[in-house]
């Protein structure tokens, strides 16, 4: 990884109270913890932060007032959304459907940025992080997407995402502790 690596976090700030939530959860929570490590490396080496979310419908919504909602509600997903709290110095882009590309300025920001490589985690990987990636490989990123730093519903669907970014869009799936580890050198 060199300056033009962007952690993108997709999904993450979710309230987590939709129908078959429960099945996501688990591994979503999972997934968090390593994220947040990966996050707090990134900081610390002066590496952007994008977090990268649905807006769940409320077109009149702000990021943190979304993460405002669900911690101070106490939504289910507010165990996630305080272990990922987002600061001042992150950055945000509201999206109204699956890509974190489709009708928002990300890939925009990213240019601005200078990005030229994604570490991309969240969820949901067959969806979400499946059409993030896409437009994200279209656009001529190079990818890194941790098989630690995504979750789906199913065992099956997480490992159909994790062939098809490793096989067609030729991602990099490291662990993030090897992506934390390679980092350090």
């Amino acid at each position: 990884m060199d300056k033009h690596t962007v952690l993108l976090i997709v999904d993450l700030i979710n309230p987590f109270d939709f129908k078959d939530a429960e099945k996501l959860y688990d591994a979503s929570y999972t997934c968090a913890q390593q994220i947040a490590k990966l996050k707090d490396t990134m900081q610390e080496k002066g590496y952007p932060v994008i977090y990268v979310n649905d807006n769940y419908g409320h077109w009149k919504s702000e990021f943190t007032q979304l993460y405002h909602y669900i911690v101070e509600n106490e939504l289910p997903g507010s165990p996630i959304a305080t272990l990922l709290k987002p600061s001042e110095h992150e950055y945000s882009v509201l999206k109204p459907q699956f890509s974190g590309f489709f009708a928002t300025p990300l890939d925009m920001l990213l240019k601005r940025m200078e990005a030229k490589t994604l570490i991309i985690t969240g969820v949901v990987g067959n969806m979400c992080i499946e059409f993030t990636a896409n437009d994200a490989y279209m656009l001529g990123y190079h990818l890194i997407i941790p098989r630690d730093g995504f979750a789906s519903f199913t065992e099956q669907e997480y490992q159909q995402s994790l062939t098809h970014f490793e096989e067609i869009l030729k991602a990099d799936t490291r662990s993030i502790e090897e992506l934390i580890q390679k980092r350090d050198r």
